[in-house]
């Protein structure tokens, strides 16, 4: 049995990590609430552009004819992992990472086997995940979610499209965490280049009749290069939301073990302060009757 000094040692130590738990929990939950109205605002909008790409590029030939749409023989290939930049949210990190593995292991095997798979980390997490088990990472966005914002969605899906275009890579998919609640995060894995007809085009949506200003052609192509960047801004908010999420959830589940260690603990000192107290009254009770004899 530990001695009384450690008993106490050890309740204090979890009394301030329970204290730590508490108000991290506290901090996700103010910055989930933000981030939960940004990913519900974006995914309309999203939709809605996904939709009007879909119906306009299917009408005329183009969007076929747009670089971005041109599907080619798979040589080269480029993975976005949308992680995040720091930890105690659970398997939030981990989750990402071994879908990203199941991908490449599963999908480009063969291609990865010959160098020609490359990893686009977008968050501190997801490098050292994949860099520790040997992937080839191409770049690693850090500090992103810090004052997540368009403009750092917007560099990023300059450099995607720009390494399609010159032929640096001929399929460009992102792994991220879609929010669905505080205590359910999706894995979502989407082709992002070359763009697919994602089937919005439906009988509704093909019944819009468009009236194109200046022309069919410069409309899709400053179209679709937006509609590339918004889907990785949104694979951004979403993921953002989810790890808040994640967080605290873990959080609340590392509060209230916390809770649970305290009790048994403290028994356990109370045990240990009785048994110590039973002894030292048997050594005056022994002490005594020595004296008498």
């Amino acid at each position: 049995m530990a001695s009384l000094k450690e008993v106490r040692n050890r309740i204090v130590s979890v009394n301030s990590t329970q204290q730590i738990t508490k108000a991290m929990k506290m901090v996700s939950a103010a910055k989930l609430r933000r981030a939960t109205d940004a990913i519900v605002q974006m995914r309309p909008y999203a939709k809605k552009l996904s939709e009007m790409i879909a119906t306009v590029s299917g009408r005329t030939d183009a969007g076929k004819e747009n670089p971005f749409t041109e599907i080619r023989e798979i040589k080269n290939v480029l993975i976005l992992v949308v992680t995040s930049d720091r930890g105690l949210c659970g398997a939030f990190n981990a989750n990402i990472g071994k879908a990203a593995i199941s991908l490449i292991q599963e999908k480009y095997a063969d291609l990865h086997r010959a160098g020609h798979v490359e990893v686009l980390t977008l968050g501190k997490k997801g490098g050292e995940y994949l860099g520790r088990r040997g992937y080839k990472i191409n770049a690693d966005h850090q500090d992103i979610f810090t004052k997540l914002n368009f403009t750092e969605a917007r560099q990023i899906g300059e450099e995607v499209l720009n390494g399609f275009a010159e032929k640096q890579y001929d399929v460009v998919e992102i792994i991220f965490n879609e929010f669905k609640n505080v205590a359910t995060q999706i894995i979502r894995t989407e082709q992002l280049l070359p763009l697919q007809d994602s089937g919005a085009s439906d009988s509704k949506a093909s019944a819009v009749d468009y009236m194109f200003e200046p022309s069919e052609a410069e409309i899709i192509n400053e179209l679709i290069p937006k509609a590339i960047k918004l889907s990785i801004f949104r694979a951004l908010l979403e993921s953002n939301a989810s790890e808040h999420g994640a967080r605290m959830t873990a959080m609340d589940k590392a509060t209230d073990n916390a809770g649970e260690l305290l009790k048994a603990l403290k028994l356990e000192y109370n045990r240990s302060r009785q048994a110590a107290i039973t002894n030292e009254i048997l050594e005056i009770v022994g002490g005594a009757e020595a004296l008498s004899a």
